[in-house]
């Protein structure tokens, strides 16, 4: 049976894919350095990297010979590894780029100079951000011309014009799903790493002949994701607060939508990327396609854990985030036989039951505001 890379395979998807990859026989190597941001000071319930079949490696992607180890004798690379979460990125710059930009540059480095190289297949995730705002539709100028507005300036969030504007008319326009093919706007650090991350692998990839997969994934969500990280997550975040009894602050006016897909979704995606006998070499969305507003998602959140929150909507900002984007899944029911099957109500059900089982974090979310404040970055 194949033999797997998953770099930073001891986080969230990792965890879950390992296990899955377990299941079908495959052989699991995990490249990851463990840091405190998404981990913690120590550690905890990685017990599972100590499974029959697992060999873990607690090194960085950044770190050449780490790496040159890692791939030895593999036959298909995971592409997990990645800093996440928009505000941060926007101060972090390097970090970002360092660990994103410069990682999987280092790993195709290291590929190409193999000379008994055995890596068949890259599976990258990237991400929903490398759109920006995403695709949109003026009914104005007609349902069927598409416009991909560009980032909403901080001046515009200062104004509390939440929504973004037609380019040609000015008129209000209406989120339609996004497609493989729409337009790339990145709107962070974060999100120009992601699409750096994409190039790099598809023209790598095509020069070396090895098949490869850009899964752009949305909000993923589920059991054991990261309670830690103040920066990313947003039912971690609300998670926490409610379980401490305080308010659920919601940006701007809570209509602010994402496309929330479940964990268990998104590997069944990457483990029919694995499966497949030719590799697609393309983009492909994943998500639930479907929109669900902020607001809404705080709502159900709080059903789930049984309280009655304190919800309030600010008018608070983060330069960088977009208003709006789902994806059109057209591409992974076609190329990957993959339809997402956990609805959001089912899937937060299931958080919220892991959830209460796990010790209680901390509250980090004003020191990470705070930090974005002082830079500018939050209104």
């Amino acid at each position: 049976m194949d033999s797997i890379l998953l770099t930073g395979g001891a986080g969230f998807i990792g965890s879950h894919l390992t296990k899955e990859l377990l299941i079908r026989g495959y052989r699991v190597r995990v490249l990851d350095p463990l840091i405190r941001q998404v981990h913690g000071a120590l550690p905890r319930g990685l017990k599972w990297l100590d499974a029959e079949g697992v060999e873990f490696m607690r090194d960085s992607v950044t770190d050449r010979a780490a790496v040159a180890r890692a791939v030895d004798g593999i036959d298909h690379i995971v592409h997990l590894a990645a800093e996440t979460g928009t505000g941060q990125s926007m101060y972090e710059v390097a970090r970002y780029n360092e660990v994103n930009s410069q990682g999987t540059a280092i790993l195709l480095d290291v590929l190409a100079n193999t000379a008994a190289r055995s890596v068949r297949g890259i599976v990258l995730a990237s991400s929903r951000s490398v759109y920006g705002e995403g695709a949109y539709v003026c009914a104005h100028c007609g349902p069927s011309v598409r416009t991909y507005p560009r980032a909403r300036s901080p001046q515009q969030l200062a104004a509390h014009r939440w929504e973004p504007l037609c380019e040609r008319c000015g008129n209000g326009l209406l989120a339609t799903a996004t497609r493989e093919t729409d337009a790339v706007r990145p709107a962070s650090i974060y999100a120009a790493t992601k699409f750096a991350q994409e190039e790099l692998v598809r023209v790598a990839c095509e020069s070396l002949s090895i098949g490869y997969t850009i899964l752009r994934l949305q909000n993923v969500y589920g059991q054991g994701q990261s309670l830690n990280n103040p920066y990313t997550g947003i039912l971690s975040i609300f998670s926490t607060r409610v379980r401490r009894g305080l308010d659920l602050p919601i940006f701007e006016d809570g209509q602010e939508s994402r496309d929330f897909v479940h964990v268990q979704d998104v590997v069944r995606a990457m483990a029919s990327c694995l499966r497949a006998e030719q590799a697609p070499n393309a983009i492909i969305n994943v998500g639930s396609g479907i929109g669900t507003s902020v607001l809404e998602v705080a709502r159900q959140l709080s059903l789930a854990l049984g309280v009655e929150s304190d919800i309030k909507v600010t008018s608070e900002y983060r330069v960088g985030d977009i208003r709006h984007n789902f994806a059109d899944i057209e591409r992974l029911e076609s190329m990957l036989q993959c339809t997402p099957q956990v609805a959001l109500a089912d899937g937060l059900r299931e958080f919220c039951d892991w959830v209460r089982t796990q010790p209680l974090p901390q509250d980090q979310l004003a020191r990470a505001n705070a930090e974005l404040r002082s830079r500018k970055l939050m209104g």
